[in-house]
């Protein structure tokens, strides 16, 4: 089954249950699919998005609402926070099973080793190799600085 089509089958569902929550944020996320597909098809592409497209949109929505929960934090909103960390979890559970840090390390271990890096001015490279191998199991910015982290210690 397509992300597209359990996206729209949890849709179908949460309406079914009364989920609120789930029912807003997946219907969100349905209609930016619906948007990128409209905005493809003027733009002379296929019109029909891949799961890697669909990840694209929901990272994006996660981002959009973890600084919705950190302003909502500031502004001292428990009421907005709890909101927003409701649905992080409901938008979360599209995403792939993340890493912990801990594997994170090792894997970069094994690629500072591969690519037998000795100074912080080889991120770059270590980086894209390691990027290459973890895909979309773990936040790029803990992935750098864990890189980071190694090379520089």
């Amino acid at each position: 089954m397509s992300l597209k089509a359990k996206i729209l089958e949890d849709l179908k569902a949460s309406m079914r249950s009364g989920n609120v929550v789930q029912r807003r944020v997946v219907g969100l996320i349905n209609a930016s699919i619906k948007n990128e597909e409209i905005n493809a098809r003027v733009d002379a592409r296929a019109g029909v998005l891949s799961d890697a497209d669909i990840m694209v949109l929901i990272r994006r929505e996660i981002k959009q609402h973890e600084e919705s929960l950190l302003e909502a934090k500031n502004a001292h909103r428990d009421d907005l926070v709890a909101e927003q960390e409701s649905e992080l979890v409901v938008l979360r559970s599209y995403l792939p099973q993340q890493l912990s840090r801990e594997q994170v390390t090792d894997i970069a271990k094994q690629v500072i080793a591969e690519v037998k890096a000795t100074s912080p001015k080889q991120q770059g490279e270590v980086m894209k190799q390691l990027l290459a191998r973890i895909k979309d199991q773990a936040d790029g910015k803990m992935v750098s600085e864990v890189v980071r982290g190694l090379l520089s210690g």
